[in-house]
């Protein structure tokens, strides 16, 4: 079992403590709390020097500083305040990044509500005990024989076949029967190269259809896309030593991930509207009547400053939008503006959470889009942005290069 340590305030009598430990449990982690003393928690809460007022913040701290001094042995660990709590966001943030700045432990942070339920934290859960298990294979830096790596997302399905450390094919389609979608991708990965299924020493899966499509094809892989896509990136972008941050803001959902010599350390997904997401960008190239492959170099030649949207929400972003272009906004200056919303929203929500470590890496199908990637710099402060090549076929890439390390397919 996975010991993961849980630092929080409020879960035990929120209800979601017990949803936690099913969390945890279902991936073959144990929850554990850190034992402490009241001298203990007085003596740690000077140490930190973060004036809290709630008690219960105070012993989260406590349990911090146990793990941080080696008086608790653990992991992994997870780290949850209400989302209600101002106070509680604040301590959340400067734990998490206690507990970082001095140990090599992997570190999950969550705010929670009462109706938090187990798996809206299953995907957390499933990378924190992933990335402990299975540490060697993340510290993998080559691929090796012949795999295929799928990616089913959310809106699409990526495919990508290797051999020898080389990409030779690749597929992409739209997402729709889940192994059909599938059965595209891999035939026009497989097209040209002389090679099939039979031939391949192993499958790695990930994405929202992973268990599907790994029970359906037997792979040997198969893994949450948090880990997968953090291996990906850094493979792509020739980072595999040192620190860097992946950005992937994908078409549901968004992923900010720290890896530390190719192992991810700290993450964070979700968001709260899809105003944040790929999803916005799509509805917006739709309504200036242009494909989505126009947008970022439409963007690229706008101002964004001349038509602000300023909601968080996908339906009022878009009637923003639709306000603008009737007061006579021109297209290119509503691109901008909504490749400037979406970074703005994803930094507000996600990137204030991470201690962004450069170089930063941009990956995903919206990473293709390069008014997003100018708008992401610029509201980090003219950060370099490294969008690698094949950067839309992430977590693919990393399926294909981890399953590697697995082992050949039984059946051959």
């Amino acid at each position: 079992m996975v010991k993961i340590a849980l630092v929080s305030c409020g879960t035990e009598y929120s209800g979601i403590q017990r949803e936690i430990e099913k969390a945890a449990n279902t991936f073959g982690g144990e929850i554990i709390i850190p034992e402490i003393d009241l001298d203990y928690i007085n003596e740690s809460y000077e140490k930190f020097g973060f004036n809290a007022q709630s008690s219960s913040l105070r012993l989260m701290v406590a349990r911090a500083m146990s793990i941080v001094e080696g008086k608790t042995q653990t992991d992994a660990v997870f780290i949850a305040t209400c989302f209600r709590c101002a106070e509680g966001a604040l301590i959340r943030n400067e734990v998490r990044r206690f507990i970082q700045d001095n140990t090599n432990i992997p570190v999950v942070t969550y705010s929670f509500t009462e109706r938090t339920k187990a798996d809206e934290l299953f995907i957390r859960m499933e990378a924190l005990t992933t990335t402990v298990a299975r540490k060697s294979i993340l510290a993998r830096e080559k691929q090796e024989g012949l795999t295929l790596g799928i990616d089913s997302g959310s809106t699409t399905t990526k495919v990508v076949l290797m051999e020898n450390n080389k990409i030779i094919g690749t597929g992409w389609t739209a997402t729709k029967d889940i192994i059909g979608s599938v059965d595209i991708g891999a035939k026009d990965a497989f097209e040209g190269t002389g090679y099939g299924m039979d031939d391949l020493d192993g499958i790695g899966t990930t994405g929202y259809g992973r268990l599907t499509i790994g029970k359906e094809l037997k792979a040997e892989l198969i893994q949450e896309e948090l880990s997968v896509n953090a291996k990906g990136a850094v493979y792509l972008a020739n980072k595999q030593k040192g620190e860097a941050t992946v950005l992937d803001i994908g078409g549901m959902d968004n992923k900010v991930i720290t890896v530390n010599n190719g192992i991810p350390d700290n993450f964070t997904m979700g968001g709260i509207c899809a105003g944040a997401s790929g999803r916005f960008l799509d509805m917006t190239s739709r309504r200036l009547d242009v494909d989505i492959s126009e947008l970022g170099p439409l963007a690229m030649k706008g101002d964004y400053k001349k038509a602000l949207l300023n909601s968080y929400c996908i339906v009022f972003g878009i009637q923003d939008l639709v306000t603008t272009l009737a007061a006579g906004g021109s297209k290119a200056d509503v691109a901008a503006a909504a490749c400037h919303s979406v970074a703005e929203q994803v930094y507000e929500q996600q990137l204030q959470e991470i201690d962004i470590r450069e170089p930063l890496i941009q990956v995903g199908g919206t990473s293709l889009i390069s008014g997003l990637i100018k708008a992401v710099s610029e509201t980090l402060g003219g950060i370099d942005v490294i969008v690698p090549e094949y950067s839309q076929y992430i977590g693919a890439v990393g399926s294909a290069l981890l399953v590697s390390g697995i082992g050949k397919r039984q059946d051959k």
